[in-house]
C-alpha cells in the first residue's frame, strides 16, 4: 500500500495545500456570488413594492450573506474532496 511509505509530514503537507485550494476556491465563489446577488436585490428593492416595504437593509444583508456564505462553503468542500481524490494515496505511485 502507497500510504505506508508517505511520512506523516507529508501527509499534513498535502492536506494542507488541499485546504488551502479549497478556501482560494470558496473564496472566489463567495465573491461572484454577492456580486450576483446583491446586484439583483439592490434593483428589486428599488423597483418592486413588496421588496421596498418588506425588505429593509438587514434583511437583504442577510439574504446577501447567506448566499455568499453557502457558496463558499459548498464551493471548499467539494474542491477539497474531489483534489483529495484526485491525489489519493491508495494510488498505484506510478501514476503520481
Amino acid at each position: 500500500m502507497a500510504s505506508k511509505n508517505v511520512s506523516l509530514d507529508q501527509k499534513l503537507a498535502m492536506a494542507k495545500r488541499y485546504s488551502h485550494e479549497g478556501v482560494v476556491a470558496g473564496a472566489k465563489a463567495a465573491a461572484v456570488t454577492t456580486v450576483a446577488t446583491a446586484i439583483p436585490m439592490l434593483a428589486s428593492v428599488r423597483m418592486v413594492p413588496w421588496a421596498k416595504a418588506n425588505l429593509n437593509p438587514t434583511a437583504q444583508a442577510l439574504i446577501v450573506s447567506t448566499a455568499a456564505g453557502m457558496a463558499y462553503f459548498i464551493v471548499a468542500d467539494k474542491t477539497v474532496l474531489a483534489t483529495a481524490r484526485r491525489n489519493s494515496f491508495n494510488r498505484p505511485a506510478d501514476h503520481r
